[in-house]
């Protein structure tokens, strides 16, 4: 992970200095080694809170410059709310939210996590780490002027807890995990001009350094598959299309893989139905679904999680060059499927169609899940605040629902059956690629499922939460990682020896 900050963990009780940021739950309340550390100060906390009506509810803070009697540059007393009520979630959150309160200047950082009538767990203060973690990351490498409070240095960030070791531990599996959503974002942020479909595919080889094997497969080898679907999509652009598979064995060798499948068009121009132009540049965040999948085999990798995991993305370009695909071209999938292109720019499904089932034909997993930024109409349906989830299981929808609500990376199951299916059929092939105006996102799926036969799916549509999407506690970065936390915690909880 980028060193945003430096972060480490340390016993009580160490004398902390510098900037200091202490817990307080509702009524002002605060843990035994927050109170020790008060005592020079006499009844300076009691009065600030008054006098600011600070009460300790959760999201609030307050915050004390050169506070009386501690050898301290600052006191941040942050509120928490009901202490016995926080879940895992909650001390992400609360962990980027300190972090978003911390001057661009600090330096030295010590973090009490301390609260009264509770013992914080080892798990807590890890989620509560990685929260500063996602938090403090940007995106800047493209910037070659920056403003004084973009020079500052990273802060070195202490978090004093009851059992160091215990934390240390439970920060070695978080740090990993937060280093794929990172890895996800950096990929999602970068413009297109730089992140080709081949430099995209170059990128995935780092993951062998955590053990991944990584297989890159070229337009030759896409071809002599019948991958004819997704190379359509990218015939129209001067960068060759390309699959990545990518493969984490923690479990047995003859033990099932589960399979994560993302859509990863580094740029969507519409093709020959070309996109307005308003807006178009947001379309290099096309391929979030494929940044989650890579980030996600680096966070099983990197915590060595006892499952066999395969990750397939489908990368290209998709341009109106004068031998793009045309609306009313017929192409065969390498299932031997027919499609009719109705419109171009329902590329997407496209290239997963052809991933899907070479997925599903060579691995024979568990279950696939794939993800992708596909339609425009899962965000009138849902906002920006919970993915589609469409899927042909009821155990793997109710697992990613659990998941969901566990991380906040919230998603909303959708209606799949025949009717729907009906309007993707074509009066010339075996099916077109829309499905007319109404149930966009629905029709989409409706045309995945045809490329997954008997397999357990789940088809995440991310539109609304893998870019642009609202800032968050311990987010602020334009692509959000969406999905690593998510799938990681349903693998952890579910699919591992």
């Amino acid at each position: 992970m980028s060193d945003s900050i430096k972060l480490s963990f340390a016993k009580f009780p160490a004398a902390p200095a510098g900037i200091v940021v202490l817990l307080a739950a509702e009524g002002v309340t605060l843990g035994a080694a927050a109170e020790s550390f008060l005592v020079p100060a006499g009844d300076l906390l009691t009065r600030a809170a008054a006098a600011e009506r600070f009460e300790g509810k959760s999201g609030s803070a307050l915050d004390l410059l050169a506070p009386a009697g501690l050898a301290v540059q600052r006191l941040i007393v942050a509120g928490v709310g009901k202490a016995a009520e926080l879940k895992a979630f909650d001390w992400l959150k609360l962990g980027g939210s300190v972090m978003g309160r911390l001057p661009s200047a600090a330096k030295d950082v010590a973090v009490v996590l301390a609260l009264p009538g509770i013992e914080v767990s080892a798990d807590a203060a890890a989620e509560f780490a990685l929260g500063m973690r996602l938090r403090a990351y940007s995106f800047d490498r493209y910037k070659t002027k920056k403003k004084p409070d973009e020079q500052a240095a990273k802060p070195k960030v202490t978090l004093f807890v009851a059992d160091e070791a215990a934390a240390k531990r439970a920060w070695k599996k978080r740090e990993g995990v937060g280093e794929g959503v990172v890895l996800a974002r950096d990929l999602v942020n970068e413009p297109a001009n730089v992140l080709t479909p081949p430099e995209f595919a170059d990128r995935t080889e780092a993951l062998k350094k955590v053990g991944v094997d990584v297989e890159v497969l070229g337009e030759k080898e896409l071809r002599k598959l019948g991958m004819r679907a997704l190379l359509g999509v990218g015939q129209g652009s001067e960068q060759e299309s390309r699959v990545v598979v990518m493969r984490w064995n923690g479990s047995k060798s003859d033990d099932a893989p589960v399979a994560f499948i993302g859509k990863g068009v580094v740029f969507d121009t519409g093709g020959i139905s070309i996109k307005q132009a308003a807006g178009m540049e947001d379309m290099k965040g096309d391929m979030a679904g494929a940044a989650c999948v890579v980030g996600l085999m680096h966070a099983l990798a990197s915590r060595k999680a006892k499952v066999n995991a395969v990750g397939l993305i489908g990368i290209v370009e998709n341009m109106p060059d004068g031998n793009a695909q045309r609306p009313g071209d017929i192409v065969t999938s390498m299932s031997g499927q027919t499609i009719e292109i109705i419109n171009t720019d329902a590329e997407g499904r496209l290239v997963l169609g052809d991933v899907l089932w070479y997925a599903k034909e060579r691995f024979k997993p568990r279950f696939m899940v794939d993800l992708a930024t596909l339609t425009g109409a899962i965000m009138v349906a849902l906002g920006t605040e919970h993915a589609g989830l469409f899927s042909n299981d009821d155990l793997l929808s109710t697992r990613l629902a659990e998941a969901g609500l566990a991380t906040g990376e919230k998603v909303w199951r959708m209606p799949l059956s025949p009717e729907y299916d009906k309007l993707v059929d074509s009066k010339f092939a075996d099916m077109k690629n829309t499905g007319g105006r109404f149930g966009g996102s629905i029709t989409a799926a409706q045309f995945l499922q045809r490329f997954v036969g008997e397999v357990p799916w789940a088809h995440l549509d991310i539109a609304g939460v893998g870019m642009s999407s609202p800032s968050t506690d311990f987010n602020r970065s334009w692509g959000s990682g969406w999905g690593v936390r998510l799938l990681d915690h349903m693998v952890a909880e579910h699919y591992e020896d």
